[in-house]
């Protein structure tokens, strides 16, 4: 028998307004997935996640998280995630194991000392337990936000945009926590612009104007773009890279380290566009990668 899936959600609607931040969103995530969402900025992930956790009132649609009705039943759901958000949301005058001490008693978890040592110990925040939070750079911050919100060992973990402005080194340390806790069972949703860290979720949603255009796994997404990439090594690849931008069917051109990328719908006319350069450039037709079709995406009208 298949699990019920940890989150369930059909045809949600939010509106301010004159304006439909959220609409018919229907959306399911299984226990134990790690499901990325992506968009731009208004597309109406925050607000999704709002409504999840019972934050935000639907003004349409409904369904379940963790099996209770994300209207009715919000505070029970409340209790059992955990939310982290883009702004960091604990007492910068704490120090690190008093903010955790802080969210333990909120929680009134047993064993409050015993529990707040084994996330310090889980998190790698041991040499920092005493160090006051508005000291910590932005990595340690996110860390220990992340240390609060599954101090309480949630079943479902929501994550808005966590490492935005955090250092490569410490995204991929972030990531590889969040892994662990997903092989121990820990269902996650969480939004992000890092097309690297998309790459990393089982499963991604994209959505527009509050209405799901694609998901899927990364290379499900990629492969079923239809996008067309060619990717040229050589000398002058940023002077190439902004001529072939004006050209007809040209929706992108960047230069990726040494290598010029280009992409669009119509393979006629990229290769054209290739041939009236004239720069030497030799090309070559390559996958589309998940930053391709995010572009791409970002470039097409809503729905």
């Amino acid at each position: 028998m298949t699990a019920a899936p940890v989150i369930d959600v059909r045809d949600l609607h939010k509106r301010y307004g004159e304006r439909k931040v959220v609409d018919g969103l229907t959306l399911a995530v299984g226990a134990g997935e790690i499901c990325g969402f992506l968009g731009a900025n208004g597309s109406g992930k925050t607000t999704t996640i709002r409504m999840l956790c019972g934050l935000v009132k639907p003004d349409g649609g409904g369904g379940t998280c963790l099996g209770l009705d994300i209207v009715r039943d919000a505070p029970l759901i409340r209790r059992q995630i955990g939310y982290m958000t883009q702004r960091f949301s604990f007492y910068e005058d704490l120090t690190v194991g008093e903010n955790l001490d802080f969210v333990a008693a909120v929680y009134e978890i047993d064993n409050r000392a015993e529990a707040v040592k084994a996330i310090i110990d889980r998190m790698g925040l041991a040499d920092r337990t005493d160090q006051l939070a508005g000291q910590l750079s932005g990595g340690w911050k996110q860390r220990l936000a992340l240390a609060a919100c599954v101090l309480h060992k949630p079943k479902l973990l929501l994550l808005d945009e966590p490492t935005a402005g955090v250092d490569a080194k410490a995204r991929r340390e972030f990531w590889d926590l969040i892994h662990d806790m997903a092989a121990d069972g820990l269902t996650v949703l969480v939004s992000t612009h890092y097309m690297d860290e998309a790459e990393r979720c089982a499963r991604i949603v994209y959505l527009s104007d509050g209405k799901i255009v694609v998901q899927g796994t990364p290379d499900e997404v990629a492969k079923g773009s239809g996008l067309v990439t060619f990717a040229a090594t050589g000398e002058g690849l940023d002077l190439a890279a902004r001529s072939l931008r004006a050209m007809p069917g040209v929706e992108s051109a960047a230069v990726f380290g040494s290598a010029l990328h280009i992409a669009g719908m119509n393979r006629a006319a990229l290769e054209a566009a290739t041939k009236a350069l004239d720069s030497g450039l030799v090309w070559r037709e390559v996958p589309p990668q998940l930053e391709d079709v995010f572009i791409h995406m970002l470039s097409q009208p809503a729905p």
